[in-house]
């Protein structure tokens, strides 16, 4: 009978351990130099993914990367190399704000949502951003709040 109960107890922590990284998704962001009107964006400002979810930033055009600026606390700094593919796997939850290193001043910078956590929101608001991005970090802030 115990030995029954223990493999019971197993097979269902497996099986959710298991699903748990068979549902985590991809997620794919595009660097752009123009989309519609704007210049030096990023195809999505806001994203919000799952705990283990992964995001590609593709290098669709030349003389971006992704650079986080603002992460919860414990997630190492994350900076990929210009004109490259960047992949990151967000396993701890929490806003995090990023930004093209070379365009950051243009405003090419972006959130991701990670469990629907905002709870470092207020060190978020007091990263120094600059130029356009100033202006739209505010509102994509607002957008979430």
């Amino acid at each position: 009978m115990f030995l029954t109960k223990s493999v019971s107890i197993l097979t269902v922590f497996l099986y959710l351990l298991v699903s748990s990284f068979a549902n985590a998704e991809n997620h794919t962001i595009d660097m752009l130099n123009k989309l519609g009107k704007e210049k030096m964006v990023y195809s999505e400002k806001v994203i919000s993914i799952k705990v283990n979810d992964e995001v590609t930033w593709k290098s669709v055009d030349k003389g971006h990367n992704v650079e986080f600026i603002g992460m919860p606390k414990g997630v190492s700094k994350f900076k990929s190399k210009i004109s490259k593919d960047a992949n990151f796997k967000f396993t701890k939850p929490g806003v995090y704000l990023y930004q093209c290193t070379p365009h950051k001043a243009m405003g090419m910078i972006g959130l991701v949502i990670v469990g629907d956590d905002k709870s470092n929101l207020d060190k978020i608001k007091k990263v120094k951003v600059y130029g356009k991005s100033k202006k739209l970090l505010k509102k994509l802030l607002k957008s979430i709040s």
